[in-house]
């Protein structure tokens, strides 16, 4: 991955660069889904805690859980659950958004006074394109895109996941980068461009190890 590649995937549509990683351990609740596919999302973050060396816990002393991911038939099912507007404000104007995109998924961040990442909301409206994709790779596709602030454009034109033998796998570049990103020596958030050269820096040290 050049240098101007691990700048893009944090360079929003707006020209603008923004970084956060999590500031905090990962307390995953799941909701709308069968006991079976919960297991599946929560090994995804697993593993991804064990790539970056971050740390889940049973429990965050304020949120409770505070990687909440929502399974959901329509986007009108938003504004039916009730204090549902308590964790995205200015809901119905989000959700006309969101049906007039077509969208099939949304994620809200919250973050800590650092700029970390201290809490991630992830909303997958399951419409006829995700139903056909197998749980495995729509959990790790979720679980990764929860792992940092990427840009809203990241991910546009090819998938953080790959496939091997039919397994859903993260690709060796963004395995790499999120390795880099959770260096303990990085800042959990970044807002100059410069923060993509040092992350690159250690991708490339890595590779020649």
């Amino acid at each position: 991955m050049t240098p101007d590649e691990t700048t893009a995937y944090f360079t929003r549509a707006d020209g603008s660069y923004l970084f956060a990683r999590w500031g905090r351990p990962i307390v995953p609740i799941t909701f709308g889904v069968l006991d079976e596919t919960i297991a599946v999302l929560k090994g995804a973050i697993e593993a991804l805690c064990v790539l970056t060396g971050h740390k889940m816990a049973e429990t965050d002393p304020e949120l409770g859980a505070n990687l909440m991911v929502f399974f959901i038939q329509s986007w009108d099912e938003l504004t039916e659950t009730p204090n549902m507007d308590r964790l995205l404000p200015d809901l119905e104007p989000l959700v006309a958004r969101l049906k007039a995109a077509d969208a099939n998924q949304y994620r809200a961040f919250r973050f800590d006074e650092d700029g970390g990442i201290k809490a991630c909301f992830s909303f997958i409206c399951m419409d006829d394109a995700l139903r056909d994709v197998p749980a495995e790779t729509l959990a790790l596709n979720q679980m990764v895109q929860a792992m940092v602030l990427w840009s809203d454009t990241a991910f546009l034109g090819a998938s953080p996941i790959g496939l091997v033998d039919g397994t859903a796998v993260l690709r060796p570049d963004v395995s790499s980068l999120l390795r880099a990103a959770y260096d303990p020596v990085m800042p959990v958030m970044a807002q100059d461009p410069s923060h993509a050269l040092r992350l690159s820096a250690r991708m490339a040290a890595e590779k020649v190890q």
